[in-house]
């Protein structure tokens, strides 16, 4: 409220009085957390890029009277200010740096206002950078480096997965062939073991046989004929026991004289 054009007392919400002609209510200021988005901002980084900042400012009016005489539009003011201390602060940093300290510019802009501010009458709480768009082709570029990056990734976890699928496929056939070659060795065995047994047991039918000469000579002869099937056999190479025998057969097959 003022009095004769000049500030009296600052009106408490509920039923004031004031004198007619003398006192005028100048303005109601709303103490209420404000929020506000300036438009779009061109800020130079250090390499020379122009980016395009958003800015969100939350604010809070404490002290009406200052809000009201120690400046005209404060919140006009504010976007001034935040515009100033925005452009002095990405200034000093590269684009990558820009875009990945977010945070570090959010906490040094606020602290910038609250102290400009504080005179106003004015707490800013919060300041927040709704989003940094670099160039079109800025863009662009960082676009195909994501891409290129996306693909080496794939391509990496592509031969990793053919690495391992052959180096399993690798270590099935190894165990393979351990296990037929196990087998084979086994089964070897087995068998040297079985013909061991049958050649003994033949040896012990002949010994407990008691065979001679004639039914061995008997036996070859039998055999001959499966012998002499076969397409390359030329020469026959009788044993000399073995000639002696055959003539014995043939002396008793032999008529008698008369």
């Amino acid at each position: 409220m003022e009095r004769l054009g000049r500030y009296h007392r600052t009106l408490q919400p509920g039923l004031n009085f004031i004198v007619p002609f003398i006192d005028r209510v100048f303005m109601g200021v709303d103490m209420r957390e404000r929020v506000v988005s300036f438009p779009p901002q061109p800020v130079i980084t250090q390499d020379n890029l122009v980016v395009s900042i958003d800015t969100v400012v939350f604010f809070q009016v404490t002290e009406p009277k200052s809000a009201t005489y120690e400046i005209q539009d404060f919140v006009r003011g504010i976007e001034q200010l935040t515009v100033t201390t925005l452009r002095n602060l990405v200034g000093g940093l590269d684009l990558e740096q820009a875009l990945t300290s977010r945070d570090s510019i959010n906490a040094q802009l606020r602290g910038v206002l609250d102290e400009a501010t504080g005179k106003w009458g004015v707490r800013v709480n919060r300041v927040e950078l709704k989003a940094i768009d670099p160039p079109p082709s800025v863009q662009e570029s960082m676009e195909k480096q994501m891409r290129a990056e996306r693909e080496k990734r794939a391509a990496i976890l592509t031969a990793e997965g053919e690495k391992q699928s052959q180096i399993l496929t690798a270590e099935g056939a190894r165990q393979a062939e351990i296990l037929k070659a196990e087998g084979d060795a086994k089964a070897a065995v087995l068998r040297a073991k079985g013909e061991a047994e049958a050649v003994g047991t033949v040896f012990a039918a002949v010994h407990a046989g008691n065979i001679d000469s004639d039914i061995l000579a008997y036996l070859y002869m039998q055999q001959l004929p499966q012998i002499a099937n076969g397409t390359a056999n030329k020469v026959w190479v009788l044993p000399a026991e073995l000639s002696g025998a055959i003539e014995k057969i043939s002396a008793a097959f032999r008529p008698p004289a008369k």
